[in-house]
């Protein structure tokens, strides 16, 4: 089973697509997690997602861990169909609770209360694809998954 989580082939833009959305989830993780990037840290996303939104503790903390441990995953590639699976339930939750109610449109004029739902579409399309392939390229998936004599050859470049 381990080894279906893991293929991978050796495409460099599917490495791109990757470590692009890990980059940015994982600093939105660190906000929640970390306080990092002008966030509240782990405690005050904890409170707010707790006593403002109503999402139970459990999903809260899952929602954190998705984002931060997801984030890190992809950059490196490592259980990348785990971690896009994560952020792909991240994105629907956060569709379904929060941003649905704005429509589809971000919101830059400030016309509205809140954003809508088209960066959400595009992650899901992001996940979806590193869901079926799989890490790409540059990463720990690839490495692990590769044929012995793939993994020597990569050693020596």
């Amino acid at each position: 089973m381990i080894r279906k989580l893991i293929a991978t082939d050796d495409d460099r833009a599917t490495a791109t697509l990757r470590f692009a959305l890990g980059v940015i989830f994982f600093a939105h993780g660190a906000q929640k997690m970390l306080g990092w990037f002008g966030g509240y840290g782990f405690s005050g996303t904890m409170g707010f997602f707790t006593s403002v939104m109503h999402i139970p503790a459990v999903f809260a903390f899952l929602a954190i861990s998705a984002e931060f441990f997801g984030g890190l995953g992809l950059i490196v590639g490592f259980l990348t169909r785990i971690a896009a699976l994560g952020i792909f339930s991240n994105m629907i939750v956060a569709i379904a609770m929060v941003h649905r109610q704005f429509g589809l449109f971000m919101n830059w004029t400030g016309a509205q209360k809140g954003e809508g739902f088209e960066y959400h579409l595009l992650v899901l399309a992001i996940t979806t694809f590193l869901m079926i392939h799989g890490a790409g390229a540059v990463s720990i998936d690839r490495l692990l998954s590769s044929p012995a004599k793939d993994a020597a050859r990569v050693q020596i470049a």
